[in-house]
């Protein structure tokens, strides 16, 4: 089974299958220094990623093939932000707080920005309507006087084509 290497934590090569794209949870947990029968117990209790999490053969670090538990590669993100910073070694701590925190504006951006964009969209077609009922009063006030300057012409040609003249008006 071929590996991808996805991240490097503490210096420890971080692997996915390519095939499934699982993720060996053991390695994460022996980097960041936290109990992996700790976070294998709260996988399992966790109804989502209980019911992703796979028994299968993957390569340690050490190039042999074991049975690792694992975590689809998209469920790995949330499974670490669940991780508190006061549990992993103390060189660790500074990294999962800075992972936390992203994750936290990615949530924010992605619920929040959305709405936020909705938002400024909204602004932007009511800017939008608004210059249209301007152009739109515009263009009647344009034809008003194209309609008035076409009188005053069509005025001007009958008398110039009357071509009779008159003495008293």
């Amino acid at each position: 089974m071929d590996t991808k290497i996805i991240t490097r934590v503490n210096n420890v090569d971080i692997v996915a299958t390519s095939d499934e794209q699982l993720v060996p949870i053991r390695p994460i947990c022996e980097a960041l220094g936290i109990d992996f029968a700790r976070q294998r117990k709260k996988i399992q209790e966790d109804e989502d990623l209980s019911s992703v999490v796979v028994l299968t053969p993957s390569t340690g670090s050490d190039g042999k093939q074991y049975e690792m538990l694992c975590l689809p590669i998209r469920y790995i993100f949330g499974w670490l932000f669940t991780i508190n910073p006061k549990n992993v070694n103390p060189e660790s701590q500074e990294a999962v707080k800075v992972y936390r925190r992203r994750c936290y504006d990615a949530l924010y951006n992605h619920f929040f920005g959305s709405q936020k964009r909705q938002l400024e969209q909204n602004q932007i077609e009511i800017t939008l309507l608004e210059e249209l009922a301007d152009l739109n009063q515009q263009q009647q006030q344009l034809k008003q006087t194209i309609s008035e300057k076409r009188k005053k012409l069509e005025k001007l040609r009958e008398e110039r084509l009357k071509n009779e003249p008159q003495l008293f008006d």
